[in-house]
């Protein structure tokens, strides 16, 4: 299995589409052996090997620090919550210095319920954690399971996204969905705009919030937003 020194964080800023100014930036892993450059390859070999929660708290090690007085958004693998780790004490997201945000995706409410609300219920409860459905839109969700983890993000997937521009009945279910969640008390992230009519049509849809490519690509040191239209940088 990989070690500590294999790995590197790259981020992705959240932005808010009204202020822009960046709201958080999501963590996303990178794996410097060939064979795990992909990080799916990298978590389904974690999987099979039964470390995903040793995985996880590597990345949160290297991750936390470089966000020191800013948000950060982590993602959390399913067989991670079964393993422990995100309620250890020493955990890297409780020493954090500011709001920490862990991205669970849609499919996790359904097949691991029980576990998944005790798990976030524990963290929680420490104060400055909160949790993120992510991908919403992948698959087939169970609303009422989200609801009842009281998200404080819902992200919404690309596949939501792909064309809302192009399509008024699309704009339309997006329009539903944001709705729904806003009014469920949680803000929305539209991911993966890449075109600036795909921008604009996320604006009308009421989210709150943007992360794609348009915005800004992964990176380290951390990104500058460019705002749609301007050549003048947003503010972080």
């Amino acid at each position: 299995m990989v070690e500590p020194h294999d790995l590197s964080v790259v981020f992705q800023p959240i932005v808010d589409l009204d202020t822009r100014k960046t709201f958080a930036h999501e963590a996303l892993v990178r794996c410097r052996l060939p064979q795990y450059a992909s990080p799916p390859l990298l978590f389904e070999r974690a999987v099979e090997s039964g470390c995903t929660g040793r995985l996880g708290r590597m990345i949160r090690e290297i991750a936390v620090p470089l966000t020191s007085g800013l948000p950060v958004f982590l993602n959390v693998h399913p067989h991670e919550l079964s393993e422990g780790w995100l309620v250890r004490p020493d955990d890297p997201i409780f020493a954090h210095d500011h709001d920490v945000f862990l991205e669970i995706t849609e499919t996790v409410p359904l097949t691991h319920f029980d576990l998944c609300f005790n798990v976030l219920k524990e963290v929680r409860s420490r104060g400055g954690v909160h949790l993120v459905v992510d991908d919403l839109g992948a698959g087939y969700s169970n609303l009422k399971r989200i609801a009842d983890l009281e998200p404080r993000v819902v992200k919404l997937d690309r596949d939501l996204i792909l064309g809302v521009d192009k399509s008024i009945r699309q704009r339309q279910l997006v329009s539903s969905v944001v709705k729904l969640c806003i009014d469920l008390g949680a803000l929305v992230v539209a991911e993966g705009i890449e075109t600036r009519d795909e921008f604009n049509a996320v604006r009308d849809t009421g989210a709150q919030m943007g992360q794609g490519f348009l915005l800004a690509r992964p990176a380290f040191p951390l990104p500058t937003v460019l705002w749609p239209g301007s050549d003048t940088p947003t503010t972080n």
